[in-house]
């Protein structure tokens, strides 16, 4: 094969590659640029060649200021450049963001004659991590609470018991049905709480054994039955210091609700082997979708347990009991699943929107989410429809149904007011403010917190 034939081979090669290329002399000025280079940027080669590579104003080259006997480029100073993250301008004025890679070009004697750059277009990720970091904040700022969505008057009141719960250390127990979010309740109390810097472990008691259960909560000692050939530290023990979140806790059996409260009343456990007491200082945070006195009056469940996890009850709301907070909920599944796919689907119909406020959601928030989940795999047009949702949501919607409940207010802004008015009112007596909208002292303390109140600049300037 001939030197020519290699060079023609050469360049098809070149222009094969996806990745912009460009050769450039010792002084910058453009020798040669791949196909790829041209489409990236929007110059052709003939509009380059000559020029020097500064027309791309690249921002990796700015404040470069070596004296004139430094070379003017970090490439011909260090030899190479490695992954350098960076962004071009193209001959139509857009910023690219590319990932550079370049190394030098040299003679048969060693000389420098020049360098050779590819540039891999990254603008895509970077517009996508952008669009994540834009919905965080988002996020952050809308009507939620430690990952809790709601604006309802039922939310409200959840959100002040949660901040009053977190600041007390007794036991705290949270009732509601499948779905509705008691893990994410759990998990608020022990972020707001004075133990938060402290581990927050978390255990499932439906899911495991009986035999398993004593030796995964206190843990169990070398020997002590088959198959324990080390020692086992238990789930107390790793949350002491902080919270320990058992959920399902209504289908503890009877034995272990009878060392669970020994541990309550004694502050200590016991491995599974052993009879050495070994201090813990937790809080016990349970959850559970059981009537709780119910079981206790069938004898399911201890009186004297129910009683010691019973200090701090917490009632979630089913979603069925709080349809105004469905539109932002389906709005923040709808933006987070969006974000995870590659499908170019720009919003929710009002049409679909109507089925959601009809369903009567048995399986509450976790349902919704689902049902988001199934709409991004069927759903091939820009918006969804309602026959893009799952089969028993859409056949809900029937002529007798009444008009969903919508709402268009934002129900901080009016918290906020109503505080305000009431301190107004009271002269900034916060004991008298909280007889007046019907809560407690420190819910106006934690409310005026939230929202920034000083209580006499606002009543002054009322």
């Amino acid at each position: 094969m001939s030197e020519q034939e290699l060079d023609r081979y050469w360049k098809t090669v070149v222009n094969t590659i996806q990745d912009g290329i460009m050769i450039v002399s010792t002084r910058g000025a453009v020798v040669s640029v791949n196909r790829a280079f041209e489409k990236m940027t929007g110059y052709n080669q003939d509009e380059l060649l000559g020029r020097e590579c500064g027309i791309l104003e690249c921002n990796g080259c700015k404040g470069q200021n070596y004296s004139a006997d430094e070379p003017w480029c970090d490439l011909f100073r260090f030899g190479e450049l490695n992954t350098r993250k960076c962004t071009i301008r193209a001959r139509d004025g857009r910023i690219i963001h590319v990932v550079q890679n370049a190394s030098l070009l040299k003679d048969s004697s060693g000389s420098v004659i020049g360098a050779v750059g590819t540039l891999t277009d990254i603008s895509d990720l970077i517009e996508k991590d952008i669009q994540i970091e834009a919905f965080r904040q988002e996020l952050r700022s809308r009507d939620g609470f430690h990952g809790i969505i709601g604006v309802s008057p039922a939310m409200r009141q959840l959100f002040d018991m949660i901040e009053n719960a977190a600041f007390s250390d007794a036991p705290v127990i949270v009732y509601g049905e499948s779905g509705v979010g008691k893990e994410l309740v759990a998990q608020a109390i022990h972020e707001i709480g004075e133990r938060r810097n402290g581990p927050f472990v978390k255990v499932n008691c439906a899911s495991l054994t009986d035999s398993l259960l004593e030796s995964e909560l206190f843990g169990h000692v070398r020997g002590a039955y088959t198959g324990a050939i080390r020692d086992r530290v238990g789930r107390f023990e790793t949350a002491s210091g902080g919270d320990i979140f058992l959920d399902e806790i209504g289908d503890l059996p009877l034995i272990t609700q009878i060392k669970l409260l020994r541990v309550l009343e004694e502050k200590s456990v016991e491995r599974v082997g052993t009879n050495v007491p070994i201090p813990v200082d937790v809080r016990i945070i349970s959850a559970t979708n059981w009537d709780l006195p119910k079981l206790v009056e069938l004898g399911k469940f201890r009186k004297d347990f129910f009683f010691r996890i019973n200090v701090i009850p917490i009632h979630l709301p089913p979603l069925r009991d709080r349809m105004e907070d469905i539109p932002l909920l389906a709005e923040t599944f709808f933006q987070k699943i969006r974000l995870k796919s590659d499908k170019n689907i720009k919003g929710i119909s009002k049409q679909a929107m109507d089925a959601l406020m009809y369903y009567d959601w048995p399986g509450n928030v976790r349902e919704l989410k689902s049902a988001f989940e199934y709409a991004f795999v069927a759903c091939h047009d820009e918006l969804i429809l309602p026959g893009h949702l799952p089969p028993a949501i859409y056949r809900e919607k029937g002529p007798d149904r009444p008009e969903p409940r919508r709402t268009s207010f934002n129900m901080r802004e009016i918290e906020k007011q109503e505080l305000i008015e009431a301190l107004k009112k009271t002269g900034s007596n916060q004991s008298k403010a909280a007889d007046l909208l019907g809560v407690s002292r420190v819910t106006i303390y934690n409310r005026m917190k939230r929202y920034g109140i000083n209580a006499t600049r606002h009543v002054e300037t009322s």
